[in-house]
């Protein structure tokens, strides 16, 4: 049985100051909580219906305290609309140090991305794509918002994410002689355009773009051109769409 104080914990991790407070985030859904608990995150609190925990016996066993609930409990309990068989209580790990040089030849630079849809989307985009860190500004979405947990599809737990400001990472892009190249409405055209053996590819703000100072120590600007032959058309790729197709364009010309 989920008592009212779990209850109550589980609703407040909806709020970045809580997850801070008690330094857990939560976790929904089958696949993800399955991708939690095999990864290096501490699962502090696993609690599922008899069903998942007979599926993933083993897996389960590696959570540090287990409650095995009935589907309504876990509906009362949830945040989302229509929820699975478990609900995880992790341990926000350390913030992970900025490395001395990049080793694969892509990484990702997020300024400002506020959509907790569309960082979790990027999340899950560069764990398709092998890319090797995801660097945010610091004032880009918590990526323990569980909007974003849920939209990254688990590969919040695979991904190398730091959060820090650019002049940081523009000097580790050119210690490890990679190319800051940035996503722009005017930039060069990606299918003709290009790319350097190794790039930090830099993604903006939804609605306001990158911002002036991190443009200035951008060195290639590219752009996905418009094929729509109509003069009536959309003004911008969402910021998730669009770096899904640079990454694509980039491994389509160098694998890792």
């Amino acid at each position: 049985m989920i008592s009212k104080n779990t209850i109550k914990l589980i609703h407040s991790l909806s709020q970045k100051k809580y997850r801070k407070k008690e330094n857990l985030f939560l976790v929904e859904g089958d696949k993800n909580v399955t991708d939690a608990l095999r990864s290096k995150i501490k699962v502090v609190h696993l609690l599922a219906t008899k069903t998942f925990l007979n599926e993933q016996k083993t897996t389960a066993a590696k959570a540090i305290k287990i409650t095995e609930v009935d589907e309504k409990e876990i509906k009362k309990a949830s945040l989302l609309s229509t929820p699975q068989n478990c609900i995880a209580l992790c341990e926000i790990p350390a913030q992970k140090k900025l490395p001395l040089k990049l080793e694969k030849n892509i990484s990702l630079y997020l300024d400002g991305i506020q959509d907790p849809g569309n960082l979790g989307t990027i999340l899950r985009i560069s764990d398709w794509f092998g890319v090797e860190y995801v660097f945010c500004s610091p004032d880009t979405a918590d990526i323990y918002n569980p909007k974003v947990v849920q939209a990254s599809m688990g590969s919040i737990c695979r991904a190398n994410i730091v959060y820090s400001p650019f002049e940081n990472i523009s000097d580790l892009a050119r210690v490890s002689n990679a190319e800051i190249t940035g996503a722009f409405l005017d930039g060069k055209n990606i299918y003709e355009e290009a790319f350097a053996e190794k790039i930090m590819l830099v993604v903006g703000n939804e609605g306001n773009g990158i911002r002036k100072d991190v443009e200035a120590r951008i060195g290639k600007k590219v752009m996905i051109p418009h094929f729509a032959d109509t003069k009536d058309k959309a003004e911008s790729l969402n910021v998730a769409v669009a770096t899904g197709i640079i990454c694509a364009e980039f491994r389509r010309r160098h694998s890792r």
